[in-house]
């Protein structure tokens, strides 16, 4: 694999009162994206912030025209955010980050060329291969340490992914990540939540319509300044509320539906199952499985 993607890409980003970090997040970005696409674009909504947040995007934006600001006149939290920057997107792939850089991007180019060959990537913590990994509980225990800023947000996190789970019977190793999508799949969604819950919600509905998925391990990382929002208790309420509306509106089809078929899902973790030009492209992330292997054992 060598030069740039050769499709178009869309990468969304959305900022309440990030003062700190928008500027440094936007230099990354686009850097990022020169590096790994030809032709690319960069949208980031301001939801609203009362410190200097879009004044500094704004700034940005006019010295690099792949740069687009949306503005929100109020805080409208993740979800209208997500569905404002998603609307506005006009390549043919779509991705996400989020301002404080949680998610290792170090392989975007791959991650976009595996788009050749499955319908949507989501990029999943890396979890130690072991036998006992393989047992849902105690793969939990393993990704503790490496999922979140700190032990009560991880605990935050795995509780939110078990409920999905069990809700809505999505047999997914992550939900909460970044995620490689068509566009025009994505904007041909009704999607109906107004929190994180959105991720979930799409990759229900994609699995709905047939879609091959790829797991790919993209590692947690802790955010160094500012403060995250997304375990506030407002976020955590809504979350939880938009789990159990959308579950009672079509959700709880998903308990009644016949088993999903396996082959559905695959999974960099699983090899075996994947064909050769796959398995060729997804040597380079082999490296996670042992980074973490080693740092949960030490």
């Amino acid at each position: 694999m060598t030069g740039r993607f050769d499709r178009s890409v869309s990468m969304l980003a959305w900022a309440y009162n990030e003062e700190a970090l928008i500027g440094a997040f936007l230099d990354k970005a686009l850097a990022v994206l020169e590096e790994a696409v030809s032709d690319y674009e960069l949208i980031v909504v301001d939801d609203g912030s009362t410190d200097r947040t879009n004044e500094i995007a704004q700034a940005r934006a006019r010295l690099n025209p792949r740069l687009r600001v949306i503005t929100n006149e109020r805080n409208m939290n993740i979800g209208p955010s997500f569905k404002r920057a998603l609307a506005a997107a006009q390549k043919e792939f779509v991705f996400w980050q989020t301002v404080d850089w949680s998610y290792d991007l170090s392989h975007l180019r791959l991650f976009l060329e595996l788009l050749k060959h499955f319908d949507v990537i989501i990029g999943v913590r890396p979890v130690p291969i072991r036998l006992l990994s393989y047992i849902p509980v105690i793969r939990s225990i393993y990704r503790v340490r490496s999922r979140s800023d700190n032990f009560r947000k991880a605990l935050v996190s795995l509780g939110n992914y078990y409920l999905i789970r069990i809700l809505y019977r999505m047999d997914f190793h992550d939900f909460q990540n970044v995620h490689f999508y068509q566009t025009a799949s994505l904007q041909g969604l009704a999607l109906d939540g107004e929190s994180s819950f959105l991720a979930p919600e799409m990759m229900a509905k994609m699995l709905e319509r047939g879609c091959r998925f790829l797991e790919v391990p993209i590692p947690f990382v802790p955010r160094a300044m500012g403060q995250g929002k997304g375990t506030h208790l407002l976020s955590i309420l809504r979350s939880v509320r938009d789990i159990w509306k959308l579950w009672f509106r079509w959700g709880w089809r998903f308990r009644l539906r016949p088993k999903m078929p396996r082959r559905q899902i695959w999974r960099v973790s699983e090899p075996f199952f994947l064909d050769e030009e796959v398995l060729r492209l997804s040597i380079p992330l082999f490296k996670y499985f042992r980074y973490y292997r080693s740092r949960v054992a030490s």
